[in-house]
This record gives structure tokens, sequence and C-alpha cells, in this order.
């Protein structure tokens, strides 16, 4: 993953801080052996962890410490402070901890520690995960950190394995991120892991009762425990042109690969379809050199997901960038070169790309006889109707635990916490799944980040001054906050997302007040 170095700054901890200087729950940063260090006093303990988020190096000194844990403030990963484990996607990867040391009043940070070393409550004979994107990449991870030590395939359907797809949209396409940041996991790490990694031979059949999965190459896998985490599948439009080789979809690191060879001799592209990726593909493109169209049948952007003022926001974004939307309408037609709308418009397009959406890929789980309803249908603990069969990421419908229903999210931080609970599930815990969706959308200068499901929404008030991207968008649904959008205030994001995974929503509003 990216993310670059600390500065060394603050008070050398090896030398030591007074731990009445210390304030409760307040990281404070400084440097012992040469390396960025967060001290946090939680009661009458003190904890010390490497200074830097392991996904993308964000500054965890300004982050938030709740309990025994701390959060990220640019993407929320969380961990643990007593053991540097990271136990809260998109952190895959656990931190540094070191031992502290007090004699008095004086506090100091000592030696690291080793990482402790678990033994699984229970051991499935094999595991099988059918899918290798970030649900099995963090299924993978958590397995091993738990202690399980029987084997483990993972099967995928197109090279190189799991990768961090929100980049595919963002810096990779962009042109600031480097591919490297792309893998989650290289062959190395996967062999290190003791994983069987198949990134291209997918599944072709599930066998619920004699627990086994045919390979695409006829191979039979037996299986003590599987997840199904086959994701979504771009839509395509039915229209005349939508096959032409210059129409992209934007799913894979394959795709990310090929739009961005195009966009080498392209001057103009069309982005057919005002979604998060859509807009986020615009930005990207805009970067790259290119005079961008953006087409959606909305009248505002996004305004189902954010609201219409927030939806405005992001559009006046993008418009101060150059990007012209056309809104209201649809294609009709593609040509080489030119897209054809249902108004009448022609637009120059040496590039196509649709971002309409995505379908749960769940061919699979019906062909199996697992219950699929929008979905694969999956229980507090993410199992399906299968036993020994476990559901996350775009296909699993799971229940909310604040709106009271079923709900499924596509959303890839979301995916990798579910994962990650599988993995626990696997090996015997019973806790229920309750993690607060989260994810980030990037648009240029500007990061929105969401915290909550907003799903029926009924209500929506802006705090702050969004024109001066300083804000929080919060969505009630009968008078309960259910969901917060926020630009330029991470503190109130991981407040409110720590207080809705409590569902503790006194604690919500608290953090809305600041």
């Amino acid at each position: 993953m990216g993310g670059g170095a600390t500065e060394l700054t603050g008070p050398d901890l090896a030398v030591g801080v007074a731990f009445g200087d210390l304030v409760q729950g307040a990281p404070l940063l400084g440097h012992a052996h040469g390396e960025a260090v967060v001290v946090v006093r939680v009661g009458d303990d003190v904890h010390a962890i490497g200074a830097s988020c392991t996904h993308y190096g964000g500054p965890l000194a300004e982050g938030l410490v709740d309990g025994h844990t701390i959060r990220c403030p640019w993407h929320h990963a969380c961990f643990d402070l007593r053991t540097g484990e990271a136990v809260g996607a998109p952190a895959l990867a656990d931190n540094a901890c070191y031992e502290v040391a007090r004699a008095g009043d004086v506090v100091q940070v000592r030696t690291k520690k080793e990482a402790p070393k678990r033994v699984a409550k229970s051991s499935p004979s094999s595991v099988v995960i059918v899918g290798a994107g970030a649900a099995g990449a963090a299924c993978v991870e958590m397995l091993r950190k738990e202690g399980y030590a029987g084997p483990i395939t993972m099967l995928g359907a197109e090279e190189p394995g799991p990768v961090d797809r929100p980049n595919l949209s963002k810096d990779y396409l962009a042109g600031s991120a480097p591919e490297e940041w792309i893998p989650l996991g290289s062959r190395e790490r996967y062999a290190e892991l003791r994983v069987e990694l198949l990134p291209s031979t997918p599944a072709t059949a599930i066998d619920p009762k004699a627990k086994k999965v045919t390979l695409s190459n006829g191979r039979v896998l037996d299986y003590g425990a599987l997840l199904l985490a086959t994701g979504g599948e771009p839509l395509r439009l039915p229209i005349e042109g939508g096959g032409l080789p210059h129409v992209s979809t934007l799913r894979t690191l394959a795709d990310s690969r090929a739009i961005i060879e195009r966009a080498k001799n392209a001057k103009t592209a069309v982005v057919i379809g005002a979604s998060f990726i859509g807009l986020e593909v615009a930005a990207s493109l805009v970067a790259r050199g290119l005079t961008v169209h953006v087409v959606g049948p909305e009248p505002v952007p996004l305004a189902r997901a954010l609201g219409e003022a927030l939806g405005a926001h992001v559009k006046k974004l993008h418009e101060r960038k150059g990007v012209k939307f056309h809104l209201g309408t649809t294609p009709k037609t593609i040509r080489e070169t030119t897209v054809e709308l249902a108004n009448g418009t022609f637009l120059d397009g040496d590039l196509v790309v649709l971002g309409v959406g995505v379908k749960p890929r769940v061919a699979l789980a019906e062909a199996a006889g697992l219950k699929v309803e929008n979905g694969v249908v999956v229980d507090e603990r993410l199992r399906t109707s299968a036993s020994g069969i476990w559901a996350a990421g775009d296909i699993a419908r799971y229940p909310d635990p604040r709106l009271g229903e079923l709900v499924r999210i596509e959303h890839w931080v979301v995916a990798e916490r579910q994962g990650q609970h599988a993995a626990r599930a696997m090996l015997g815990a019973t806790t229920p799944y309750r993690d607060t969706p989260f994810f980030w959308s990037a648009h240029y200068d500007v990061q929105i980040s969401y915290v909550g499901n907003g799903t029926g929404y009924d209500a929506v008030e802006v705090m702050g001054a969004l024109e001066l991207n300083d804000a929080a968008v919060v969505y009630r649904r009968r008078g309960k906050v259910i969901a917060v959008a926020t630009v330029n205030r991470d503190g109130v994001s991981l407040g409110v997302d720590a207080a809705l995974e409590r569902g503790d929503f006194e604690a919500v509003e608290a953090a809305l007040r600041g």
C-alpha cells in the first residue's frame, strides 16, 4: 500500500514524558528508537503504536480513540492499542506495538512487542474462498491471524488476484499512484500465508451437501468452510454501439489499464453515468488532460444517495475543472468518435466509460440452491442458508441492526470487514456483524467520507458550509440519524462512525455538534 514516511516530531518517547501530561484518550505524537510513535492514555494504562496507518499511511495522531482502539482519520481503519492489531479494514496489516514502562510520573516507550500468537477455537478441514476480491483477501489475512493452520484456496476470475479496487478509478487512473500500490497482496505474500491462489480459475459449481467446489479446469475441491464473495458485475447498456472497442466499464485492473492506454491517444471522453465511479473516472481523466462529458438521467448527480445539496456541490466541483454535464437525458447511440443522446445532442468522444452500476454475481449461489433475494441472504453472522457457507461483499444481503431490515451494500470497506467477520465466524466466533458501513469518494482535492446506511432517508440537514468544503450532511429516518457524509470534517465522521457502531444515537448527535 501507499503512504509516506512520517517525519519525526514531538518528544523523544524513549527518553520519556510525564504521565500527568497525557490527556485521556488524546493521541500524543512523538518518536522512539528512530520511528514515529503515538502514545495514548486509556485510564491508568498507556499504549504506544506506530504513528502511521498501515493502509495509506494516515496520521493516527489525528484519529479517534474509542476504548482500547484508535481509528485512522483518512479511511477509518481501526487498530487495537494494546497489540497493534488491525481489527477493522481497510487496514489488513498490523501496526507496530511497543512496550511501555512507567516509573513514578515518567512514561517511556521501550522495544517493540512481538505479535500475539493465537490458536483457532475451531478448525474447518479446509477453507475455500470463491472470489479473489476485497472480501476474500481480508478473510485470508484474518484466518491466519486468528490461528487457522489448515489449507486455504482462493479462486478468482482474473489476474492478478485481489486488488485495491477504489484506486482503479481514483489515483491510479489519474496517473498519480504507481501500480505497485494496487495488489492487496503479492504472490509472495500469499505463499507466506500458505494460500493456494488461483486468480484465473473461477468456480463453476458448488455442491453444499457434498461440500465440494468444481473449478473451471475440472478440478474438484472439498471444503470444511466456504466463503462466497463473487462481487458485482458492471452493467452494460443495450444500445447501438455499446460493444465498440473504445467503450469500457471499470471493475478490474485490466479495465483501468485499458482506459489509461486509450486515454493516451484521446482528446475527449464521455462518461455515461453520473455515479460515484463515473464522477471519479471523470476527475481522473481531467487529470490526464482530456475534455470530459458526463451523461446521466437524473437532474442532480448523486442526489439519490447524497441529497440534492451535496450532489449539486459535487457537480460544481467538477464544472470548475471543466467537466461538462448533460443531465436529464440518456445515450441513444455510440459511434466511433461521437455519442448521440436521446435529446438530440451529439458529443465528441474518443473514449467512452460506462458507470451505470453493477449487479451482484449470484448465479453460483442460485445454482447451489442458496436463498437469493436481491443478493445472497445471510444471517447476522453472515451465514447463508447452507451449512458451512458464508457470503460477504457486494452479494451479501444481511440484517442491518440499525435499520432493522435486510440490506446489500456495494462498498469496498464493507466487503473487507465482512470478509474479516466471516473468517472469525468460521473459527467459532458468535458475535453478530454490526460494523458501520463506510466509504470515501475523491473529487479532485475534496474527499467525501460517508458513514452509515442512508437507505430510505426522509430528511437531510446540511451543517456547515458546503461552498467552503467544510460541512456535515446528516440523513435522518423518522427523526433518527442513519448516515452522515462529511467534507473536511474527519473528526465528526470518526465520532459518528464509532457511535453508530455502538448503536448510541445520543453520542451520534453529540459528535455532530462537535
